[in-house]
């Protein structure tokens, strides 16, 4: 496992994953429920943007590897799971939205992982619209995490609209890649 920077801002991301969600369940005694959102989203929002600057610093420094290229995809993918758990638990989100997405980052990375095995993972390598799709599940999952108005905006309600828009792009990449999977896996079928 090379310790690089890149490397170190995944696992910065994946231990503010813990922060940002206690930070939700902490009781009105240590931080007002403004806090509570504020906080939260503010943590949630930082560790999104080290998404971006991980793989834009692994490529600028010429850091990338193998280890990196593993750990930055779960990270992501932990990341959003665990604040659309959160965000159903308190009753900002539909679980079946939740349960849509997180279902599609596991056969995701099941079909990516199997693809990789039989030596076509370029067939299913990350698309534009599969980062337009992470781009609206960061931004729906900010702004339900905050919850309240900013700058004259309802934050809940168009965070509302946007967990659905990214849930519909979020089906529709799914459909993206495995139709792009689907000659090899045909192939590996008839032989």
């Amino acid at each position: 496992m090379p310790l690089n920077i890149p490397n170190l801002l995944t696992w910065l991301r994946i231990l503010m994953i813990p922060l940002f969600v206690g930070l939700l369940y902490l009781p009105d005694t240590w931080l007002s429920l403004h806090q509570q959102h504020l906080f939260s989203a503010l943590i949630f929002a930082l560790a999104a943007v080290t998404d971006w600057f991980d793989g834009y610093l692994a490529r600028t420094l010429n850091q990338t590897s193998a280890f990196g290229a593993f750990l930055d995809p779960v990270a992501d993918k932990l990341m959003v799971a665990a604040a659309l758990i959160v965000l159903v638990d308190l009753g900002q989100v539909a679980a079946f939205l939740a349960f849509i997405i997180i279902g599609r980052e596991i056969t995701i990375s099941a079909l990516r992982e199997w693809m990789a095995q039989i030596g076509a993972s370029q067939n299913v390598a990350v698309s534009m619209l599969g980062k337009i799709k992470t781009a609206f599940q960061m931004l729906s999952i900010f702004l339900l995490l905050y919850q309240e108005p900013l700058w004259g905006l309802p934050t809940y309600e168009i965070g509302s609209l946007l967990i659905y828009l990214a849930t519909i792009l979020t089906l529709w990449s799914m459909v993206y890649y495995l139709m792009l999977a689907a000659p090899k896996i045909s192939q590996r079928q008839n032989s």
